[in-house]
């Protein structure tokens, strides 16, 4: 019977916990996927670029909202335990309270796994498919993004201007700028551009290919300081080269966590630095790493302070004159641990203070919030 009493706790809980989690982790993908509008509307990549990122990006929400569900999920289900008297059941079934937090507390590090399984491995892997469709997308809506009378600065290294468009689709008076840069034998860095105008051009689409038809114009060619220019009758303008401003190379939060454990040794034991393709381990980036690596694997251990302080209802009677009160402190202390995972969190890259902080505040105060209950359960029997 107390087996089975915990397992309809817990699926109660989880139900509640699955609820939020979905609904509030769609509210902010809607609000997310909002912003990621601009890949269409300024940066030029197609609908199915768009919602595949913006799809493999959920599990990076759900990681980060996680606590926060649990805690409100957990603490509804306790309070509606007593708000129906069904905690006496537990109770009455030689079920002691210290038997219900430890129960709790095992239930949250199985959260807690779950979490560190979602943020060091399902979100990075999400992450960086997401940004792969990014890489390998080219400008396809590139033509709505050409608008009469703008500079079109969409792509990298190239600038477009429009006078008019007619209703055939012609466009009338084009300026396209490129810039490029070489490096020479001597490893300095020789600065190109060109300037092409146009009086006329239409934009052709032709499978994978994309390109300017531009005619009666004039190339002037910039080589580091050198002009020089000419005439043309009719030139095909290619545009399938370039790629959006969009950022298409990792970022640390897509990197793999073995890849991070490895900058993290290599620096701090080996004194050595070293770069994988993106991926920089130096002085510099450290901090964000760092950063990272405690947000995956370490920050979920608030999860287990948060459920021990949800359990501390179980100690006080819905018929005490205060109850109401007590909940809402027990609700702004676990709000406030966990601005506290948050706030520290960002320091624990440069400040070891802040990483001191960060990392013995859940277990100095689950351990003394944890005896403490002992010691006053003891006492009273």
């Amino acid at each position: 019977m107390k087996k089975l009493l915990f397992i309809n706790f817990i699926k109660d809980v989880l139900k509640l916990f699955l609820i939020i989690g979905i609904s509030l982790g769609t509210i902010i993908w809607i609000m997310q996927a909002v912003n990621f509008l601009k890949f269409v509307t300024e940066d030029g990549h197609n609908l199915q670029v768009y919602f595949s990122y913006t799809l493999l990006n959920f599990p990076k929400i759900i990681h980060r909202i996680i606590p926060f569900i649990f805690f409100i999920a957990l603490f509804q289900q306790i309070s509606n335990y007593e708000n129906r008297n069904e905690l006496l059941i537990f109770w009455t079934h030689g079920i002691n309270k210290i038997q219900f937090v430890n129960v709790v507390i095992l239930f949250s590090l199985i959260i807690v796994f779950f979490q560190i399984l979602l943020g060091s491995y399902i979100s990075p892997l999400g992450q960086k498919e997401a940004r792969k469709f990014l890489k390998e997308s080219n400008i396809d809506y590139f033509p709505s993004l050409i608008k009469e009378g703008k500079f079109i600065d969409t792509v990298s290294n190239l600038t477009i201007f429009i006078d008019t468009q007619d209703e055939n689709g012609i466009y009338k008076n084009i300026f396209i700028k490129e810039q490029f840069k070489n490096k020479t034998i001597e490893d300095n860095t020789e600065f190109k551009s060109q300037i092409i105008y146009a009086n006329s051009g239409i934009l052709i689409n032709q499978q994978n290919r994309r390109y300017f038809k531009l005619f009666e114009g004039k190339f002037i060619n910039n080589n580091n300081g050198k002009v020089s220019n000419f005439s043309f009758d009719q030139i095909d303008f290619d545009l399938s080269k370039y790629a959006s401003k969009t950022t298409t190379h990792p970022k640390v939060q897509e990197t793999k966590s073995l890849l991070l454990l490895r900058c993290l040794k290599t620096f701090f034991k080996d004194n050595k630095t070293f770069n994988e393709g993106y991926f920089i381990c130096d002085k510099r980036s450290i901090s964000a790493i760092k950063q990272e690596f405690f947000k995956r694997f370490y920050q979920p251990i608030y999860i287990p302070l948060v459920a021990l302080i949800c359990c501390l209802l179980i100690f006080k009677s819905k018929e005490s004159h205060n109850f109401r009160i007590f909940k809402i402190v027990l609700l702004l202390i676990n709000f406030f641990i966990l601005i506290i995972s948050e706030t520290f969190l960002r320091y624990s890259g440069y400040s070891e203070v802040g990483l001191l902080i960060f990392i013995f505040f859940p277990l100095f105060f689950f351990l003394l919030f944890y005896l403490s209950l002992i010691i006053k359960l003891k006492y009273k029997s």
